[in-house]
């Protein structure tokens, strides 16, 4: 085999390594945009969940401020009060509560991530995250975690309030 031989196979086994190359890249975006749109199934299953519960608290509670959520934080809602008590010494005490929970954003990390905050009165109930990878998320647990937090949330706002 001479050298233009030897040559011409060379630059053949780069051009296949490059179209192979290609081909893996176009394979991996495919399946990126395919754990995108999963992320967004599942975020507007556990979105939509997330607003009927805390309407729901909201609802049952006079003086919450409900809001929907859509930032770089994620997607979801909170609810909110302000409560001005006047003591009898004339101090003035501000009280803040406040439930939210939101679906963190898409990450390369291809999880599904479901985070509360709860404030009652100024102090905080609890700050809390729940992830599963995409391939492995039970819609029906998440939506299930989300009752749970609110319910927790609406008790101990009762039971202070």
């Amino acid at each position: 085999m001479d050298f233009e031989e030897r040559l011409g196979k060379a630059i053949k086994r780069g051009e296949n390594r490059r179209k192979e190359a290609a081909d893996e890249a176009a394979r991996e975006a495919m399946s990126e945009q395919d754990c995108q749109r999963m992320h967004a199934d599942l975020r507007n299953q556990v979105v939509k969940r997330i607003e009927e519960c805390l309407q729901a608290v909201a609802d049952r509670f006079p003086g919450f401020r409900y809001e929907t959520i859509i930032d770089e934080q994620g997607w979801g809602a909170r609810i909110s009060r302000d409560d001005l008590m006047l003591e009898a010494n004339r101090t003035r005490n501000n009280y803040f509560t406040r439930l939210q929970m939101v679906i963190r954003p898409y990450s390369s990390y291809h999880v599904l991530d479901l985070a509360a905050k709860a404030t009652i009165r100024n102090r905080k109930l609890y700050t809390r995250s729940h992830y599963k990878p995409l391939a492995e998320v039970d819609i029906d647990s998440f939506v299930e975690l989300v009752d749970v937090w609110a319910i927790e949330f609406a008790e101990g706002f009762s039971s202070n309030f």
